[in-house]
């Protein structure tokens, strides 16, 4: 695999709101709310978009996991509950709380948010603390939306949780959801084609240098993504299939 530099550097968050960052606790209403989500992306999913799902077989029972997706586009995440086995947990960046609709609903489900391009410390021990109570957490290793709607540089947040909890990795990757397309489809009453692939689970080779461990786990991370992923897709890893 070939690993070369994104285009453009990573995006800083410009505001601190550290109050807002949590591991939401599981109470009754919360759980209710995230089945009611669940649906909810089932139906716009069937509205918006014509979905191929694969590999659900490798989708796991129980936590703790890592599912890492690669971020094309606004309807990644409508794409992703709805075709999951089970609810799950999700970090988002948290310049999306001030979003009208978005933030209120994020709020009620109970993202872990994430500023942006610097350390975050409680969002990192929030993720850290709901693997560890063998939750299913979902994020974007790339740690933004695409700008050329392919593979980006990974970042070693994920593998530093993968290390620090033994959670098991589940790559899932999308094609289709750019918003361009999903949006562009809709004002025609048509409905983008897009794909779910769910990759084989895996764990971190342990290694005594943790810092090179981190590396490697982000490399081996962004790898099980590009070979998902169709040619046209994989832009910063070209991966053996």
């Amino acid at each position: 695999m070939q690993n070369q530099p994104s285009s453009q550097p990573k995006p800083v968050t410009d505001w601190w709101r550290p109050d807002l960052v949590k591991l939401a606790k599981l109470t009754f209403a919360r759980r209710l709310f995230r089945v009611f989500a669940r649906g909810l992306a089932k139906a716009v999913t069937f509205v918006t978009m014509n979905s191929t799902v694969m590999g659900l077989e490798n989708f796991p029972k129980h936590g703790p996991a890592l599912i890492v997706i690669n971020h094309l586009g606004d309807a990644d995440a409508v794409l992703l509950i709805a075709s999951i086995p089970t609810t799950i947990d999700g970090m988002g960046k948290i310049e999306l709380d001030e979003h009208w609709l978005v933030g209120p609903m994020f709020r009620a489900y109970g993202v872990i948010y994430v500023h942006r391009g610097r350390p975050d410390r409680k969002a990192i021990r929030a993720a850290l603390d709901g693997l560890t109570e063998g939750r299913m957490l979902a994020l974007a290793p790339e740690g933004r939306q695409s700008v050329e709607g392919k593979l980006e540089e990974g970042t070693e947040g994920a593998a530093f949780l993968a290390m620090k909890t033994g959670a098991l990795i589940v790559p899932v990757a999308m094609t289709g959801t750019e918003n361009e397309n999903v949006y562009n489809r809709r004002r025609w009453w048509r409905r983008a084609r897009v794909t779910l692939s769910v990759g084989k689970p895996f764990k971190l080779v342990e290694q005594a240098d943790r810092q090179k461990m981190m590396r490697d786990g982000t490399n081996q991370i962004m790898e099980s993504l590009a070979r998902l992923l169709p040619e046209s897709y994989l832009g910063n890893y070209k991966a053996e299939k």
